[in-house]
């Protein structure tokens, strides 16, 4: 069954830091079958959202979307995006 990742991302750090960060995810993403569906700055229609980037990254399954955010490839750097965002992920599965 198919799964995303849904991350709202705030910058409160380091731009470059960030842009680094998103340099390298996609070559993490390749091995656990995840591609970005959206990447960019949201419109929030209802409730008190604060601004910021929603990226959404599918996965052919729950485990992969897992095995991906616990991978020695992204925890190497994850602390890229930790220490420069607010941020907020979810693994969501689909239907």
């Amino acid at each position: 069954m198919t799964a995303y990742v849904i991350a709202k991302v705030q910058l409160t750090g380091s731009a470059e830091e960030v842009a680094e960060y998103r340099s390298k995810v996609p070559a993490t993403l390749e091995p656990y079958g995840g591609r970005y569906l959206a990447r960019g700055e949201a419109d929030a229609l209802e409730g008190d959202s604060a601004p910021g980037r929603v990226v959404i990254i599918e996965f052919p399954s729950v485990e992969a979307a897992h095995a991906w955010n616990d991978s020695a490839e992204y925890r190497l750097i994850a602390p890229l995006r930790i220490r420069n965002t607010d941020s907020e992920r979810l693994i969501v599965a689909g239907e």
